[in-house]
């Protein structure tokens, strides 16, 4: 839990009150009319009553129509009054709403680095960022105008209260003040509730979106795992339930008793009523007024404190919200980035020490690597060896725990983010499959590029997709999604392609900005049939002649002519030089590429001559190998 000081809440109060101006300043001011018109109203129709009582109690005279008039006008305001706040409210919501996510996912957006997406407590606090940013604004605004509400009316009637019997406003507040205290104590816990159960909230959730994602949906059937996830989904809601049901008992508890101390007090004073109107010491209007301004005196503080502990929860939750939106970027953005110039010599990696936390082991281990302009330079190794890693240290996604990435000389640490990635094309391994149309799909690749539909055709020519592609309903503009409708009227769902279909389009996203300085193709056929992998390297060979690229794939024979081969074991490199060095060194390399060789051989040896046969082996060949 953020800190609750009340310097801390003030800060937030002043966040959601500034937010609340910004985004309706008309319904902010039209809530503020309203809210001094029903906090008057209630008071004004006491005496209202009151004095028409009376008038007839003492046989009656011509004011009394235009008191019978005023207290109807008063009647009406508190029937009309609720429905226009109610629409002012809208008008605030919608407006907040719209502001509140516009600020907190361009925070998000704006962290240059991967550290927060890849820790759970920060996906806890921006689940409860995301809740309170739908809720807590509004409900600070809507229970401060409230409380405003609740102050006029409780002064209109304690000044009632102190004409007729001064000990009652003492009597009344001192029941009210245990009250007060009870609802700020299980707001507190109310929020320490909410953050302690945020994890199984997301787990319960996500166990539900695997019970409905449509990839899954083959795994959940195939394996039986429906009632699996099921369960472990209940029990995380379970828990939930029980930390909230408990929660429940303590306010039952805790407000019922309070409930009963208000109600002693109204009979109390009812009871001194009745027997000073009997005496003769109050009229039958000053019992009327009397009995009124008790129970509302009660009622508008039993509201203040209700209202006072909804914000204080409110607030609390805020801070969640608060916190993700003003934290600093998780990756350092210098204060006067340097130049980010063309490459022209090349990409050094200079004693590179890199691990994700303290927690865990290192992943790099004092890499050395000078990636040379204009080469192809691919990396080797089993998996977890940290290949992936180090591509995500030349995207900056990361910056080295010990030493340094230069580009040209330079220091990425000291360079923008969004410079050094314009001037990469970069396929991963874990490339993303969006729910939008094929052309959409590709422009993401280059938002700038992608107005010309051209260049959306180009880059699908160059990833060997675009015949493909222009065969589908609409063409480019197919929706490639099973879980939305296209747009429309028809209400048609969209199509979906295969898994290679899919990483080729992924490739041609990459090759939207195939005149970048630097290529990194992070296993870019992996999901290709052996035909299908063939014309892509072909293609992608011609694409990075003379271009500086960094190439990975655990099928070696795709990487056999890069200019240097690196070859990572345990976070160290192990092995480097071309191809024909590495298999004459009788390595790591030789070895990994001996057990692949061997399997297109008949006898299944590998030999000197196993690089030979997957060199010269044909793509049909390859794909009966397989």
């Amino acid at each position: 839990m953020r800190d609750a000081g009340a310097g801390s809440l003030l800060r937030r109060g002043r966040v959601a009150a500034e937010l609340a101006w910004r985004a309706q300043p008309a319904a902010v001011l039209g809530s503020l009319a309203v809210v001094l018109l029903m906090g008057a109203a209630p008071v004004a129709t006491a005496w209202l009553t009151k004095l028409v009582l009376d008038n007839l109690a003492s046989g009656g005279g011509g004011g009394i129509l235009l008191l019978a008039a005023a207290l109807g006008v008063a009647g009406l305001a508190l029937v009309v009054l609720p429905h226009v706040a109610e629409y002012l409210n809208g008008q605030l919501h919608r407006g907040l709403q719209r502001l509140i996510y516009d600020r907190l996912f361009r925070a998000v957006n704006a962290d240059p680095g991967l550290s927060r997406f890849e820790n759970p407590s920060f996906h806890d606090e921006l689940r409860l960022a995301h809740e309170a940013g739908q809720n807590a604004p509004q409900q600070i605004a809507g229970s401060s105008l409230a409380i405003f509400q609740g102050v006029l009316t409780l002064l209109g009637f304690m000044v009632t209260l102190t004409v007729l019997s001064p000990v009652m406003v003492v009597v009344v507040i001192a029941a009210a003040l245990p009250s007060a205290r009870v609802q700020l104590a299980l707001s507190r816990r109310r929020a320490r509730t909410m953050w302690g159960i945020s994890s199984n909230t997301r787990r319960q959730l996500f166990y539900g979106a695997l019970l409905t994602s449509p990839d899954a949906a083959k795994e959940v059937r195939l394996f039986g795992l429906g009632d699996f996830l099921r369960a472990r989904m209940l029990k995380e809601l379970g828990t939930v339930n029980e930390a909230e049901r408990d929660l429940d008992r303590r306010t039952l508890r805790s407000q019922g008793l309070m409930s009963l101390l208000g109600a002693a007090v109204a009979a109390g004073g009812l009871f001194w009523a009745v027997l000073a109107a009997a005496s003769g010491s109050l009229s039958v209007g000053d019992v009327s007024v009397f009995v009124a301004a008790v129970a509302g005196v009660q009622t508008a503080l039993t509201s203040i404190v209700s209202q006072w502990a909804g914000a204080h929860n409110a607030l609390l939750m805020f801070g969640h919200y608060v916190g993700v939106v003003q934290a600093g970027p998780g990756l350092p953005v210098a204060a006067e980035p340097a130049a980010m110039p063309p490459l022209r010599e090349g990409i050094e990696l200079r004693d590179v020490w890199f691990r994700y936390d303290d927690e865990h082991p290192w992943v790099l281990r004092g890499v050395n690597l000078f990636i040379p302009y204009g080469k192809a330079v691919a990396l080797v190794g089993l998996n977890g060896a940290g290949k992936s890693t180090l591509v995500k240290l030349l995207c900056r996604l990361y910056d080295p725990v010990r030493g340094a990435v230069l580009w040209d000389g330079v220091d990425l640490r000291e360079v923008h983010p969004d410079d050094l990635r314009a001037r990469l094309g970069v396929v991963f391994q874990d490339y993303m499959a969006y729910d939008l149309t094929a052309a959409e799909n590709i422009m993401l690749g280059d938002l700038a590029a992608g107005a010309d539909p051209e260049a959306i055709r180009a880059a699908a020519r160059r990833a060997g997709i675009h015949d493909a592609l222009d065969t589908l309903p609409k063409g480019y503009d197919t929706l490639l999604s099973r879980i939305f409708f296209g747009e429309g009227d028809e209400r048609q769902a969209g199509v979906t392609l295969s898994g290679g279909q899919w990483q080729r389009l992924a490739l041609a996203r990459a090759l939207m900005r195939h005149r970048r300085d630097l290529l990194i193709l992070d296993e870019p056929s992996s999901g290709l049939d052996a035909e299908a992998e063939h014309a892509v390297h072909l293609g992608l060979r011609r694409h990075r002649a003379g271009r500086t690229s960094v190439l990975i794939s655990h099928r070696l024979g795709a990487l056999r002519d890069a200019d240097l081969i690196v070859v990572l074991s345990e976070g160290k490199i192990r092995e480097r030089g071309s191809h024909g060095e590495l298999m004459a060194l009788g390595g790591e390399y030789a070895r990994l590429f001996g057990l692949q060789a061997s399997g297109y051989e008949p006898s299944g040896a590998a030999g000197p001559g196993a690089g030979e046969s997957l060199r010269t082996t044909t793509p049909s060949t390859r794909s009966a190998g397989r």
